[in-house]
């Protein structure tokens, strides 16, 4: 699973309507530009190619003020929105996927309800837990990753990655079931969107020309 379609569909979604530059300007904004592949690039590219699929509707609006081609406005459609919470239930359940995957789910774990968002992360963490009795059972020696060499240490820091990941989880489960943030149905949440015009402090150093989709 690619972070880039999850972090694109949701960031469309939070705007209702967006053009490419309020998506990308929103993803530098949350420092997905540092840990993910959602550079200026990808974000274009998956607006258009997603746009093909049918996963989100494209709105042709006035030309831009330059005097360029007419502005491009994305919004999901039925199937897009599908496709937005498959991906956002995925990333927060699947225990071995890279970590934007995971961080991207984070950042929209909030259009679940409370409940759902809690028991999909105990997924993982169940998840988490096979994985660990599986690979120890056979790749853990008696004696300690040392007795496999350095090549022993591969292993041991996937099961410390493991176990650091359970822990967090379980905290995260714990602040949610406690009534930190404000989930689907129980208000308005918290949206970190730049309006339009708005200044981004966090925006990489090449984001100084807008793009018209």
């Amino acid at each position: 699973m690619s972070a880039i379609r999850l972090l694109v569909l949701g960031a469309v979604k939070q705007h209702g309507r967006a053009h490419g530059y309020q998506v990308r300007n929103d993803l530098e904004f949350w420092g997905a530009h540092e840990w993910s592949h959602a550079k200026p690039g990808s974000i274009y590219h998956a607006l258009k190619q997603m746009a093909k699929q049918g996963l989100l509707h494209a709105h042709e609006v006035a030309p831009s003020a330059v005097g360029g081609p007419p502005r491009v406005e994305y919004e999901l459609t039925e199937r897009g929105l599908e496709e937005y919470f498959a991906l956002l239930r995925e990333a927060l359940t699947t225990y071995d996927q890279e970590m934007d995957v995971l961080s991207a789910g984070i950042g929209f774990i909030v259009d679940l309800p409370r409940e759902e968002a809690a028991e999909l992360l105990r997924q993982r963490v169940r998840a988490l837990d096979e994985w660990r009795t599986t690979v120890t059972r056979y790749y853990t020696p008696e004696g300690g990753p040392g007795q496999l060499g350095h090549i022993g240490e591969i292993m041991h820091m996937w099961v410390h990655s493991a176990d650091a990941g359970k822990e967090w989880t379980l905290g995260l489960i714990e602040r949610i079931e406690g009534g930190a943030y404000v989930f689907a149905g129980e208000g308005e949440p918290f949206v970190g969107v730049l309006a339009e015009g708005e200044e981004n402090p966090f925006a990489a150093s090449s984001s100084t020309v807008e793009e018209t989709d």
